[in-house]
Formats: structure tokens, sequence, C-alpha cells
């Protein structure tokens, strides 16, 4: 069963709160549509398993497919090089939030200033207290969560779901593309 309540119930997100993805086939209409995304990782997306897979390889799955830069906090970077993936801005994740922020930033790949955030791997009050403030100070970024942790400050996120369930939402996202779910 899933819930669209903070998952640390003494957070409150305010009155206007994430939209609650309840398909997968959501999610990757908002990805395809963003002009200039980024994938925000934190150092969990190494250390969650998910089934058999780390959270990071779908997200690099999704980094591949749809050709989204990827910004790296913590120590993450190396196990992006470890699997192949070589091009990640690494950058603290405050900075990063920072730079996102900024209109005036033309992002990683130059794309002009990020129009999507996709987060996950970072702490859950990290993680809150970054969307919160692109979400009060960057009104031209959305923000896409793919924890199994309801995020209310994200523009869009999964409600609180099982393992299973956030394992069967990602193998979706990532299925019918190289690398995703039809290939593991």
């Amino acid at each position: 069963m899933s819930s669209a309540d903070s998952w640390q119930t003494a957070e409150v997100g305010g009155p206007k709160k994430a939209a609650v993805l309840t398909k997968p086939a959501m999610a990757k209409a908002v990805i395809g549509r963003a002009r200039a995304p980024v994938i925000l990782l934190g150092n969990g997306a190494v250390s969650t398993e998910i089934g058999s897979r780390k959270l990071v390889d779908y997200l690099l799955v999704l980094a591949r497919v749809y050709q989204i830069p990827v910004i790296a906090t913590g120590h993450i970077n190396r196990a992006l090089r470890d699997r192949g993936y070589e091009n990640a801005l690494v950058l603290p994740a405050v900075e990063a939030g920072q730079r996102i922020a900024d209109s005036g930033w033309m992002g990683p790949a130059g794309k002009g200033p990020c129009d999507l955030v996709i987060l996950a791997g970072l702490p859950y009050p990290m993680a809150w207290t970054l969307l919160s403030g692109l979400k009060h100070f960057a009104p031209h970024t959305k923000t896409l969560t793919l924890e199994n942790k309801y995020q209310p400050n994200a523009t869009w996120s999964f409600a609180n779901l099982s393992e299973k369930d956030w394992q069967e939402f990602l193998e979706e996202i990532t299925a019918g593309t190289p690398g995703g779910a039809a290939d593991v």
C-alpha cells in the first residue's frame, strides 16, 4: 500500500505539495518533455539495492537513453566510472542546488537553465531541504524524485512505496531501453 504523506511526519511541506506519480508512464512522460534535464545523484544511489540491481544502475540507464547530464555528489563519481560513465559533474549537493536555482547557469551540458531535476540517493532530510529551496527559489525548474519515499517539496514524487513496488516502477520506467529492465 502506498501513501502520499511525508515520509518523516514532522516535515510539513506547506500548501503546495508534490503530485504523486501513480504510473511509471507519468515519470517517462515528464522526463521525455524536459529540454535541459539533469540527474542529481547522492551517494545513497550506490548503496541502495533494489532487487538484484543498485539504484544507480537504473538512473544511469535514464542518463544514457535520454542523454541527461549527471551531477554526482559525495563519493559516487567512482561508482559511475566503474560503470563506464565518465562525464559526471562532481559538486557538493548544496552547491548543485544553488547552481540549479540560478536561472543564469547554463547547466552541465550548456543547454540552458535546468528545467527538470531528477533527484535520487540523497539522505531524506538533505533532499527535503534542496527540494524546498528549488520549489521556492527556482520557478523555472521542476523536480522529480525517484525514491520510494514521498517528498512533498518535489514537483512530482512517488508515494511511500514498498521495495517491491518501487522495483516494479523503476523497471517499467527503464523497460524497453538499452540496459533497462528488459536487458537484465
